[in-house]
């Protein structure tokens, strides 16, 4: 009975979102709500469950999405995204060319979101491709797959920093074992991906692609944008920060007065602050830009993410719901039963979510509320918890298609049919998923 309230309840969600087109945050809220009812909480508790859950999950998280979206938008306005794109891409040259691309698609996909990073990277990708004469999918599938893990993986990202608070796993462990996962999942979902479906599928290679669809977009002049290392530092500083911390808690005891000063200034609320203030330095003040300007930027970014914020709370009211009501023991229990790996069972759980709404950081959200049990019986060992948070990630861009704007996106930009964008993006996002999922479980052997 338990599962197929949860059953009902994802039906009546996808319906909401699907077919009556339904706002994502207003879909969750009255999901929660019947949730709540079938699962026979006291009517008098039901608003509160609601309330903890949107409040206890946006809390501090609002800081660092609130933040991270600024840092990425005063890099975008400056100029440092091109600078950062254009300077590898010149120094790899014409054979290393992917190579360029990942490392420039990682830098900026640090700071930017999936969407946003898309429209700041296209249009350099389209000049690059349009200068060497090859096809934009050639450069365009390593670069969307390396925006989609760092999106899927990387904190300061809203679904894994979301899903590492439910599943009460440290941001440090999360980031410095996402990266590690995300470098085998890249290669195989970019390059090797991509030679791949150029030879069964050359088709989708094409050379003449019109991408105005993009509309408006600025234009830089190399000599008038930051310069790359100081771009690159500013993209990224919170990594940094939070690296140093997790790597110095490892390394001094906890006791010791400079391990405190470190984890003060790496823990992800300060680091993400402190990284702002250097971005305002940077990427304003010193190009010249007044703080009209550069808070004019800041409430621009805000605007970005004001529904994603609204979804993350959402997603927390039905997680909540589904904690107070007991489903998240209850699946958690089956799965104890059986021999199943909890790596994996987050990974199909999250997979089957995403496939049915579309959305990533839904699926992976409700996914982190219903395996949240499984995550904490590993105690103190955060490494595992974060295996589990990346396990979740991975599985959240399992198969894109088109119940999500992603895909929309990829097919519009890159002048794909229907067809040709279901067997090259959804593939592709299928396979990056389950190399995400292969790269957790190697590294779950040494952990």
């Amino acid at each position: 009975m338990p599962l197929l309230i949860v059953l009902i309840g994802v039906i009546l969600l996808i319906f909401m979102i699907v077919k009556l087109k339904l706002n994502t945050f207003v879909a969750l809220v009255i999901t929660s709500f019947i949730v709540a009812l079938m699962l026979g909480l006291p009517l008098t508790k039901i608003p509160t469950t609601i309330e903890t859950g949107i409040g206890g999950q946006l809390g501090h998280l609002a800081i660092i999405f609130g933040f991270g979206s600024m840092l990425g938008q005063l890099v975008s306005d400056a100029g440092g995204g091109y600078r950062i794109a254009t300077t590898l891409i010149d120094k790899f040259g014409r054979r290393w060319i992917q190579v360029a691309v990942i490392l420039a698609s990682f830098i900026i996909g640090l700071a930017l979101f999936f969407e946003v990073g898309l429209v700041v990277v296209l249009p350099i990708i389209f000049i690059i491709a349009r200068e060497l004469d090859m096809p934009l999918m050639y450069l365009g599938i390593p670069m969307a797959a390396t925006l989609n893990v760092t999106h899927a993986f990387l904190p300061p990202h809203p679904a894994p920093t979301a899903i590492s608070d439910i599943l009460g796993a440290s941001l440090g462990h999360v980031l410095l074992l996402g990266i590690i996962a995300a470098i085998p999942t890249i290669i195989i979902a970019g390059p090797v991906f991509n030679w791949f479906l150029h030879k069964v599928y050359p088709q989708v290679y094409r050379k003449n692609i019109d991408i105005s669809v993009l509309g408006d977009y600025k234009e830089f002049k190399l000599d008038e944008t930051p310069k790359f290392g100081i771009s690159v530092l500013t993209a990224m500083m919170p990594v940094i920060l939070i690296a140093i911390a997790t790597i110095c808690s490892f390394i001094f005891p906890k006791s010791n007065p400079v391990n405190e000063f470190i984890q003060f200034v790496g823990a992800p609320d300060l680091a993400m602050l402190l990284s702002l203030i250097f971005a305002i330095f940077t990427m304003g003040l010193h190009r010249n830009k007044t703080m009209n300007q550069i808070t004019d930027s800041m409430v621009l970014s805000i605007k970005q993410i004001s529904v994603m914020l609204l979804i993350i709370g959402g997603g927390g009211a039905f997680k909540q719901v589904l904690v107070d009501g007991g489903i998240s023991k209850y699946i958690s229990s089956l799965f104890a039963q059986t021999n199943i790996s909890p790596i994996l069972a987050a990974w199909l759980i999250t997979a089957l979510l995403r496939v049915s709404l579309g959305s990533s950081t839904v699926a992976a959200m409700t996914a982190a509320g219903l395996v949240a049990p499984m995550a904490h019986q590993f105690g103190s060992n955060s490494a595992m918890a974060a295996l589990m948070v990346l396990s979740v990630g991975a599985g959240s861009v399992f198969c894109d298609h088109v119940n999500d704007a992603g895909f929309w996106m990829i097919k519009e930009y890159f002048g794909l049919s229907l067809k040709e964008t279901l067997l090259s993006w959804s593939t592709l996002t299928s396979v990056l998923a389950i190399a995400g999922l292969g790269s957790v479980y190697a590294i779950s052997l040494f952990v």
